[in-house]
């Protein structure tokens, strides 16, 4: 499949995002249009306003949908990864899960079958590989382990945002990891490993602490999760050889014994 064409979406509906949502109704079995807005706008989705619209003129501007195609195309047959349809929409400006306001530039969403991707404008398009590298990780990894979203416990979810970061620091370079990834210093992140993450590594994702673990508010630092995550699987392969198709597969488990 590759690229979904939303630019024609795009120019015909771009203030009416939930008609686009409509035209997404045959890739999420049984939810609304309404539905799959309120759930996409959580991780990046626009509403209509003047700046997601300059984001959408910028996204014209570097023709991203033909960027992406390339990147993805490139990744595919590199990783033996699936076909699945990817969806490109200007990003929002409201504050999310995981951006602070000044870093928000590029979001995504990844599901096994389908990928979403929220872009602005960009001066280095290895910036969009890198987001892209990101979430199709995110798919290799989902369809390999194939098991229900809603048994994932927080040990899946920190392991899989820091392979999908590594997977950027060997594709892309150090200079393309996100910010989260330098946020801590070692002696924080022991710290808050024993003092937040350790004993509820067990948690589900209906479960709130999970997601309060794992993108950080109030009393837990932002991002705990990810920068966790990502250190951990980080230091494993200091010790251990890195493929990419094996980080698709190897359990969670493993990167903390």
């Amino acid at each position: 499949m590759g690229i979904i064409r939303t630019d024609k979406w795009l120019r015909d509906d771009f203030d009416r995002p939930i008609k686009i949502c409509e035209k997404l109704k045959t890739y999420f079995k049984g939810q609304t249009a309404t539905e799959i807005y309120t759930q996409l706008l959580k991780f990046g989705m626009y509403r209509s306003s003047k700046a997601a619209l300059n984001n959408l003129h910028d996204m014209k501007d570097y023709n991203a949908w033909d960027i992406v195609d390339k990147i993805f195309y490139k990744y595919q047959k590199q990783w033996s990864g699936p076909d699945i349809p990817i969806f490109l929409f200007p990003l929002g400006q409201e504050r999310g899960f995981f951006f602070r306001q000044e870093e928000r530039r590029k979001a995504g969403v990844s599901f096994p079958d389908k990928m979403f991707l929220f872009l602005s404008n960009y001066y280095d398009p290895k910036e969009i590989e890198a987001l892209f590298v990101h979430e199709y990780h995110h798919v290799c990894r989902l369809r390999t382990l194939n098991k229900n979203l809603q048994k994932y416990t927080l040990l899946d979810s920190i392991i899989i945002e820091g392979l999908a970061e590594y997977a950027v620091l060997k594709n892309c370079g150090e200079k393309y990891l996100a910010n989260w990834c330098n946020m801590y210093s070692e002696r924080e992140l022991e710290i808050f490993w024993d003092r937040f993450l350790k004993q509820q590594l067990d948690k589900k994702k209906h479960d709130r602490v999970h997601d309060e673990l794992l993108y950080g508010g109030g009393r837990v630092p932002h991002l705990l999760g990810y920068a966790v995550g990502y250190n951990i699987v980080r230091k494993y392969y200091e010790r251990n050889h890195y493929s990419t198709k094996l980080s698709f597969s190897t359990s969670a488990s493993e990167y903390i014994k």
